[in-house]
Formats: C-alpha cells, sequence, structure tokens
C-alpha cells in the first residue's frame, strides 16, 4: 500500500476495513495539500457573561463532579447538559431490547476542559489535557453501572462550523441505551477482519506514509482510506477494546500527542473548527470482541462540507490522499 500519489492526480478508491465504506479520492477537484485553509478559522472571543467560566458556576446545570473535588478553584467540571438530547429523568428501560421505539433515556453531559474562557484545549499542557482524559474515564466508569447503558460517545466540537454552540473550550458525552448502527457496523468490519486473520484490523494499521507521530504508548497517522482531508487518527500501540481502562500515566501520554496534533492542524490549516471523536467498544459487549476491538481517536478539521453524494451514498470525497496529507502534518513545526 505504498503510494507514489504525490507523481499522480487520477483519481482512486480506497476500501477502509475499520469502517467497511469505500473512499473516493480525487485530487483533481483541489488545489496543492499545502495549500489547505480554513475559510473560517475558529478564533473564539472572550465572552464575560459565558456560564462555563469560574464564577459562574450558578449558570449551568448541575454539576456532576469536579476536579480537585470540592474545591472553589476547580480545573475542570463535568455537568448536566442544559439542553440534553437524552434524558436521565425518564425511566430506566433496563432490559427493554426489542422493538422499534424506546423512551429517550439516557445521559447527555459537558465537559468544561478549563476554567478560563480565552484557553483552548491544545493551550493546556499534556498533564492538563490528560486529567481531562482522565475525567472522561471516570464519568465512563460510573456510567458503566448502569447495565441499560450500552455505549457512551465522547466528542468535541470546535468552532461554530463543527456544531460548537458555545465558545468556552468543553467536549460532551452521551450515554445511549443503544448501540449506534456506524458502531455496530465497525464492529462487524473489526470482527471479519479477524475472524479471516485472527488479528486486530487496528493493530495491523499500515503506518510507513502514513505516520505523523509517536509517543510512548501512542502513534498518530492520516487513515489510508480517510474520509476528510487531514482527518487524523490517534491509536494506542497497546490492544485495548474500551477506552475507559485508560490510566493517569497513558492519560498524559496522550495528552501530548493530541495537543501536538491540534497545534499541527491549528498552524498549518488556519485554526479550522474541528469534531474529534472517541471511538470506543460497547460497554457490556461479549468477551470475545475484546479480542478484535480497539479504541482510537479521530480528528476530523473542518476544511469542506458534506454534500449529496455523501448524504446519498455513505461514500466520502476526499481531494487529498492521505500520504499526502501525513507528509505535510509531518512537516509542520511545532515550537515547544
Amino acid at each position: 500500500m505504498s503510494s507514489s500519489t504525490s507523481q499522480t492526480q487520477n483519481p482512486q478508491l480506497r476500501k477502509d476495513p475499520i469502517s467497511n465504506r469505500w473512499v473516493i479520492f480525487s485530487p483533481a477537484r483541489s488545489k496543492r495539500p499545502t495549500d489547505f485553509k480554513s475559510k473560517s478559522p475558529s478564533n473564539p472571543n472572550p465572552n464575560t457573561t459565558c456560564p462555563f467560566c469560574i464564577g459562574n458556576e450558578h449558570q449551568c446545570a448541575p454539576e456532576i463532579f469536579r476536579v480537585p473535588p470540592d474545591y472553589p478553584n476547580w480545573k475542570i467540571r463535568v455537568i448536566q447538559n442544559l439542553y440534553p438530547a437524552l434524558s436521565r429523568d425518564l425511566v430506566d428501560p433496563v432490559g427493554a431490547t426489542s422493538g422499534s421505539v424506546l423512551d429517550g433515556f439516557g445521559f447527555h453531559d459537558v465537559v468544561i476542559e478549563t476554567p478560563v474562557h480565552s484557553v483552548q484545549l491544545c493551550d493546556l499542557s499534556r498533564d492538563e489535557i490528560g486529567e481531562v482524559f482522565v475525567a472522561y474515564t471516570k464519568r465512563i466508569r460510573e456510567l458503566v453501572k448502569r447495565i441499560s447503558i450500552k455505549y457512551v460517545q465522547v466528542f468535541k466540537n470546535h468552532g461554530a462550523a463543527a456544531g460548537a454552540s458555545m465558545t468556552h473550550s468543553h467536549s460532551q458525552m452521551i450515554a445511549m441505551p443503544v448501540i449506534p448502527p456506524t458502531v455496530s457496523a465497525r464492529l462487524g468490519s473489526m470482527k471479519d477482519f479477524y475472524d479471516e486473520t485472527g488479528k486486530c484490523c487496528v493493530c495491523e494499521i499500515q503506518r510507513e506514509d502514513l505516520l505523523i507521530d509517536s509517543s510512548t504508548y501512542f502513534f498518530s497517522l492520516v487513515p489510508y482510506a480517510a474520509s476528510f482531508p487531514f482527518e487524523i487518527w490517534i491509536v494506542p500501540r497497546y490492544h485495548s477494546a474500551h477506552f475507559h481502562e485508560l490510566d493517569a500515566e497513558k492519560a498524559v501520554d496522550l495528552g501530548g500527542l493530541l495537543k501536538q496534533m491540534l497545534r499541527k492542524i491549528s498552524l498549518q490549516l488556519n485554526d479550522p473548527p474541528f469534531n474529534f471523536m472517541i471511538h470506543t467498544s460497547p460497554l457490556h459487549g461479549d468477551e470475545s470482541e475484546l479480542a478484535y476491538t480497539h479504541w482510537f481517536i479521530q480528528i476530523v478539521p473542518q476544511l469542506i462540507g458534506t454534500a449529496g453524494f455523501e448524504l446519498a451514498t455513505g461514500c466520502y470525497i476526499n481531494p487529498v490522499f492521505p500520504e499526502d496529507a501525513a507528509k505535510v502534518l509531518k512537516e509542520v513545526n511545532v515550537p515547544e
């Protein structure tokens, strides 16, 4: 799979073995990879009336916990979402597995990553970002106790074009009583690969031309069949099915690599809006799933829109070959 894509402008179809989706690479639709810049940088502005800022805690929905606990000068707060997609106040549908309609029971939380409005996630130190990851794992471990909760999605929307309604740096967690179809499809593809090869498809990811950077426990790369230009994955070097099993040492290591990747896309792509998603395994899955499921983080800079073809087919058109994106990102110098 080593590429000579830099020398050719011919389109190419690639299949992602993890999502089982086809992606069209069509560089003729684009300029050079180095010319990609966000047309609408996120540029969050200070806002003295922001409810997420320290001192305005009374304006928020109820707090779940803070870091450090019971301390007025908090560093991280995990709170209920004031406008939740699912409601924790409905009856817990324990054992409800059949039918096409369920009451909208679930949990929708917000993780306020810093008390200071002008500070963004990539401004934090690797240790501070590590503490954010530890806060995610602590909350997921609480949600695991609810047998009706099947899947927890952690995600961050940065910038209005990426879906953020608040400029204060935060991420979200939605805990659902069902397993989403894209998660089921991903697990199905991982199982098929394992049944054929006896190996985990994420552990077997080819890195050579696609690697951006690495740390003690993780590596970052542009996936071979990236759906989006300059999409980045951060992958554990060690096999692990569940993100919430991350320990404090690995969380700090992950924090350092995430910081590097966010700074690289900010410098190269003009501080674009972006989303990041933690793709993990269902909470109460079969023990056999542990052998072939492997969590990872996906970062998607918002540089092009999703149009009719993508919506109709689920097949994305990416104007930048992954090898070219990886080369550009690898060469971006991030000041210490």
